[in-house]
């Protein structure tokens, strides 16, 4: 039986998303979400926006999967890039 970080691992998602177009994808939506929260920064949602926007803000900028290291995969996109090869 497969784990779940290696079954996570080697689905379309994750190949996406540790992806050059996943990083940015990701950037993109970390910023998406603290223009929101500044948008809102009166409100407690607005807050916790601003504050969630740190995962994936970061997760795009070092090139880190939280999903896959809470599965008990490994942190760093490059490395599952290289583990989960297609082909």
């Amino acid at each position: 039986m497969h784990k779940l970080e290696e079954i996570f691992n080697r689905s379309g998602f994750s190949r996406f998303i540790n992806s050059p177009a996943g990083r940015i994808f990701r950037a993109a939506v970390g910023i998406g979400f603290f223009v929101a929260g500044y948008m809102y920064r009166d409100n407690t949602l607005g807050v916790i926006s601003m504050v969630f926007s740190i995962f994936p803000l970061s997760a795009g900028a070092f090139d880190v999967c939280y999903i896959s290291a809470l599965l008990g995969g490994p942190l760093s996109g490059a490395k599952i890039r290289d583990k989960y090869k297609t082909g």
